[in-house]
């Protein structure tokens, strides 16, 4: 995947992320989100360092997916961020496709957004980008997949990633394809979940192995493609899950895409 440039800013930030887990030096939240950050960005951009200004027509029905999590002009998250982003820096250079973002949310379609790309590629030497686009993902995905963590009772570090990173490319809507309906056969499948008092590990491979049919197998064959191709995410999960690394210790070494990385 395309791999763009990054400002000093931004990568020095990354840099304080990762010494949060570097040799095992610290634990806890700082450390679960470095790493979790760490692992979308090799699924989404192929290195462990946040693209926020990546931008590309993956032709995989949900039009431009662009920065730090794959936002979609297909399913109105990137219109969250160039929202968020108007409100830190009203007369960005992105605000003027505001319009057309309304007009393809829930389509492939990339009408009036022609020149989106450059103008992304542009914004993302504004570090208030940035920082928009960390606000939504925070918002509508690393949230939802601690609230869902909680009510299904799950705690191991690779729990929490699996959910925080399926979310990411599923959605936590209640579509047949989503994280939550992915989490609710996963629990039928083993007649309960860890709040139930079901061991997690249990738990968590029926989710790992949902997960990977819904991909094989969308209820929404516009991603249906796109989704297939990608299943080399869930086998990446699965392959930590197989370490028996369920603490997410580092080093981590994952292949995604047919690429080796060692975290």
């Amino acid at each position: 995947m395309i791999v763009l440039r990054r400002t000093a800013l931004l990568a020095g930030f990354c840099a304080l992320l990762l010494q949060a887990c570097v040799g095992g030096l610290r634990s806890g939240e700082a450390c679960q989100i470095a790493t979790e950050d760490r692992i979308v960005s090799l699924f989404e951009n192929s290195t462990p360092l946040i693209q926020y200004g990546f931008i590309a027509n993956l032709n995989d029905g949900r039009g431009y997916t662009a920065g730090r999590a794959g936002f979609t002009s297909g399913t109105g998250d990137l219109l969250e961020v160039i929202r968020e982003y108007q409100t830190l820096a009203p007369d960005n250079v992105l605000v003027k496709y505001l319009p057309a973002l309304l007009l393809v949310n829930g389509s492939a379609s990339v009408a009036g957004l022609e020149d989106l790309p450059q103008d992304w590629a542009l914004a993302a030497g504004d570090a208030r980008f940035a920082a928009a686009q960390d606000r939504v993902n925070e918002r509508i995905y690393r949230q939802p997949a601690r609230e869902l963590a909680a009510m299904l009772g799950v705690r191991l570090p690779l729990s929490r990633l699996a959910l925080y990173e399926a979310g990411i490319q599923h959605g936590f809507g209640e579509d047949p394809d989503s994280v939550n309906r992915i989490a609710q056969r996963a629990s039928a499948a083993v007649a309960g979940s860890p709040a139930m008092g079901l061991d997690e590990k249990k738990w968590l491979q029926a989710f790992l192995s949902e997960r990977r049919k819904t991909l094989l197998h969308p209820a929404d064959q516009a991603t249906a493609a796109g989704w297939a191709a990608s299943v080399s995410r869930a086998d990446a999960i699965q392959s930590i899950y197989d370490s028996g690394n369920f603490n997410l210790e580092q080093p981590i070494t994952i292949t995604v895409y047919g690429d080796t990385f060692t975290l």
